[in-house]
């Protein structure tokens, strides 16, 4: 139910918006006499949306590294714990008394 709920008060302002920036503009790349017509807001949501997924990436990429590095700490961890617990099972050696 709250799934629903936050979809929706996310799906309507788009849906106002894409129904209120109906025209159509053209879009064009400079070098090139490639254009395109498109709805105002289909453009818009378009590039909202890359730039979302760019964020992202962007994002994940800087996370990359710590993750790793955490992983490494993680391991090392381990490796130190079955060390103590191997020493710890190891009969206590018996010092000469002086």
């Amino acid at each position: 139910m709250l799934f629903v709920i936050v979809i929706l008060i996310l799906c309507v302002p788009l849906v106002l918006f894409a129904l209120s920036n109906a025209e159509m503009v053209r879009l064009g790349l400079w070098p090139t006499d490639l254009t395109i017509e498109v709805h105002l807001s289909v453009a818009i949501l378009v590039a909202m949306a890359i730039a979302f997924v760019c964020g992202g990436l962007l994002v994940w990429f800087s996370v990359l590294s710590q993750r790793s590095r955490a992983r490494r700490a993680e391991r090392s961890v381990r490796q130190l714990e079955a060390q103590i617990e191997q020493l710890k099972s190891r009969p206590a050696l018996s010092l000469p008394s002086a």
